[in-house]
């Protein structure tokens, strides 16, 4: 159950990532509000690459690993997975405090990704032994 729970949680963090990185495409942001400040602020890129196209290509992965791991448990995949809700969780807090002590701003779909992940966190150590 709990990589069923993790599964969706990737999902919808692949979803979030693909609407963020298509909006100049959908519109789907208000121009000047939330999501588009958010992501045309210097924090919106690392290293030059948009944080949404990272999580496109990071929850891809992490989707398709889950699903082998559910396939077929897997001792490294399930580590991988932890190791990756949690440096993922330590991201969404650091964007979590960007997003509402220094941008000013928040991004919904952006809270959805980052509380997402912090539920897998708090998922993953009250079913470790799962």
């Amino acid at each position: 159950m709990k990589y069923k729970i993790f599964l969706l949680v990737f999902i919808i963090g692949l979803i979030s990532s693909i609407v963020l990185y298509s909006n100049s495409l959908t519109g789907i942001c208000d121009p000047g509000k939330g999501c588009d400040v958010v992501n045309s602020s210097v924090y919106g890129k690392t290293l030059g690459v948009s944080n949404s196209l990272i999580g496109i290509f990071i929850f891809s992965f992490m989707i398709a690993l889950t699903l082998f791991h559910i396939k077929r448990p897997n001792k490294h995949a399930r580590k991988v997975i932890h190791l990756a809700i949690i440096l993922g969780s330590a991201v969404a807090i650091y964007f979590l405090y960007l997003q509402v002590f220094v941008i000013k701003v928040i991004c919904n779909f952006c809270i959805l990704v980052d509380i997402g992940l912090l539920v897998a966190l708090v998922f993953m150590f009250y079913l470790w032994e799962h």
